[in-house]
C-alpha cells in the first residue's frame, strides 16, 4: 500500500491527520460493529489511517481494547498523537502491521477490523488479510470488512465505477474487489460470510466468520 492513500486525507499542519470520510462514516459504521463485535476483548484494527475511526470505536465501546495498526510512518505517528489527546485506557499503541506479510506483531485478536483498506492496495494485501486474521482469530470470531465493493446481484453505482476506474490509474493494482471473490478467498482460508450490510454512499460491510 503507498502512501497515495493519503489522497483521502485533508491536509495536515502537524502530526494528526484527519480524513472527512472517516468522520461521516464513523457513526454507521459504530451502529453496525455495536451489532458484529463480541462483547469484550481485544480488536485489532488494520490500516487504521489517520486514528480517527481507532478514537471513535475506543469510546463508543469501552469495554473493548483497540488495538489500531499501520505501514506508513504518517499515520502512524497521527494515530499516536490521537491517542495521546483522547488518553482512552482501551486504546493501545498503535503498532506497524503489513497485511500482505506473515509477520504479524499479535498472536491473537477477539475481531478484527479492516476500513476502506483492500481496494487501495494490492490483491496479495487483501488475501494476506485473511490469511492473518485466520492466525489471529478463533472459531466463530469475527472478521469486518468495510467499503465500496462491487457485488453480482447489487448494481454498481455509477460513482463506484467512476471511483474503480481512477484507483486504478491511480496504481494498476488498486480497485474495486468483488465480495464474491473475496468470499471464495475467505474460505479457503477457514473464513464463511455471515452477514452483509448495505451502507450509505455506496459502501458495503461483510462480516466473516472464522469457522
Amino acid at each position: 500500500m503507498g502512501d497515495e492513500r493519503r489522497f483521502y486525507e485533508a491536509p495536515a499542519s502537524g502530526p494528526r491527520r484527519s480524513a472527512p470520510a472517516a468522520l461521516r462514516n464513523r457513526e454507521h459504521i459504530a451502529d453496525v460493529l455495536a451489532e458484529w463485535l463480541p462483547p469484550a476483548g481485544l480488536v485489532l484494527e488494520i490500516a487504521s489511517g489517520s486514528g480517527e475511526h481507532a478514537v471513535f470505536f475506543a469510546e463508543r465501546f469501552p469495554a473493548l481494547d483497540w488495538q489500531p495498526s499501520d505501514i506508513h510512518p504518517a499515520a502512524l505517528e497521527s494515530i499516536a498523537a490521537w491517542r495521546q489527546q483522547a488518553d482512552l485506557a482501551n486504546l493501545r499503541a498503535p503498532v506497524v502491521l503489513d497485511a500482505a506479510s506473515t509477520d504479524w506483531p499479535l498472536d491473537r485478536a477477539d475481531a478484527v477490523l479492516s476500513i476502506n483498506m483492500v481496494h487501495i492496495s494490492p490483491w496479495k494485501s487483501a488475501l494476506g488479510l485473511l490469511e492473518g486474521a485466520a492466525r489471529l482469530l478463533a472459531s466463530g470470531a469475527p472478521l469486518i470488512m468495510y467499503g465500496p465493493w462491487l457485488k453480482d446481484d447489487i448494481p454498481t453505482a455509477e460513482s463506484n465505477l467512476a471511483f474503480d476506474a481512477d484507483l486504478k490509474r491511480r496504481d494498476p493494482e488498486w480497485g474495486l474487489r468483488r465480495v464474491e471473490d473475496f468470499v471464495v478467498e475467505g474460505d479457503g482460508r477457514g473464513f464463511r460470510l455471515d452477514q452483509t450490510r448495505l451502507m450509505p454512499a455506496n459502501n458495503m460491510m461483510l462480516l466473516l466468520r472464522r469457522r
